[in-house]
């Protein structure tokens, strides 16, 4: 056998040591995320125990919060969580796919550069710059207050980098042919967007805004700094003061007991559920809108 034959097969015989090197490797990085959620799962469990046992299904229908009295009722919080996150989902989503239609189909190069570096930098602010803002400026300057609608307002800001980057991600990976053969159709440039990059992008915007989600209802120091702290009020009224799950595990930890330990625990076990819950519904949805494009 030649010499450039035995190079062949020796290459051949590298690359497929190298693959398979490569999917162990895979392999394992998937099931180390597993076990890390799992060992997540099972100590906050084992921690949450005793306050499940002294209080039961209550824990999670009650709306009394008691340390002294040994009462624990997540209810409101689980409500104030959920109601911030979705103010400020409700705020940063138009603007977040808008900035990035903007980016990735009107503007021009230089404009894009310097808007996609501005994006950026605000996504790296961090979290407590966002609270004293809001604390200094909407709060008091704005006449808002400490309450849901200041929290979901600081969440939007926060959030809205972190859409805003991943959807214009996606929105570049919409076929250039696509968008020519809608524009030679007769198409403007509206309705080459909602034509081919929307309809491209659909998951792919999903996705980011389910990322956004999570980060809103895992956000604790700004959330903390301006929902106002307020124990066992449950409301629609977003100018009304109120308490998230964060909030009140930052709060509350430094001075807690053994009890309300556990009580802060399983309210960070109940985040940790909802956070899974909304990645499930976020893939499903994604599922559902891919079997859709292929059906069209």
């Amino acid at each position: 056998m030649s010499s450039s034959a035995n190079l062949a097969v020796e290459l051949r015989t590298r690359k497929r040591s190298a693959d398979a090197a490569f999917g162990w490797v895979a392999r394992g990085s998937a099931a180390f995320v597993l076990l890390v959620l799992a060992a997540i799962a099972l100590t906050m469990t084992a921690r949450s125990a005793p306050v499940l046992s002294a209080m039961g299904l209550d824990f999670f229908t009650s709306t009394q919060w008691s340390p002294p009295e040994k009462v624990y009722g997540a209810l409101p919080f689980v409500f104030g969580t959920l109601f911030t996150a979705s103010i400020a989902i409700a705020f940063a989503v138009p603007v977040s796919i808008g900035v990035a239609l903007f980016i990735t189909q009107v503007a021009p190069p230089r404009v894009r550069r310097y808007m996609i570096y501005a994006i950026d930098l605000l996504a790296a602010v961090p979290s407590v710059v966002f609270g004293l803002w809001g604390v200094l400026v909407l709060s008091r300057d704005f006449g808002l207050g400490r309450s849901f609608l200041t929290a979901g307002i600081i969440l939007a800001v926060m959030i809205t980098p972190i859409i805003t980057s991943l959807s214009r991600e996606v929105m570049e990976t919409t076929p250039q042919a696509d968008k020519e053969a809608a524009i030679a159709l007769g198409a403007t440039r509206w309705e080459m967007i909602k034509a081919t990059v929307l309809p491209h992008s659909t998951g792919g915007l999903v996705g980011a805004v389910m990322l956004g989600l999570g980060r809103a209802l895992g956000e604790t120091i700004a959330a903390a700094l301006v929902i106002g702290s307020a124990l066992g009020q449950i409301t629609t009224n977003p100018l009304a003061a109120g308490n998230s799950m964060p909030a009140v595990i930052a709060n509350e930890w430094g001075e807690a007991g053994t009890l309300h330990k556990s009580a802060l625990i399983a309210l960070a076990m109940t985040l940790f559920v909802i956070t899974i819950l909304v990645n499930l519904i976020a893939n499903a949805i994604v599922a559902r809108a891919q079997r859709r494009m292929r059906g069209a």
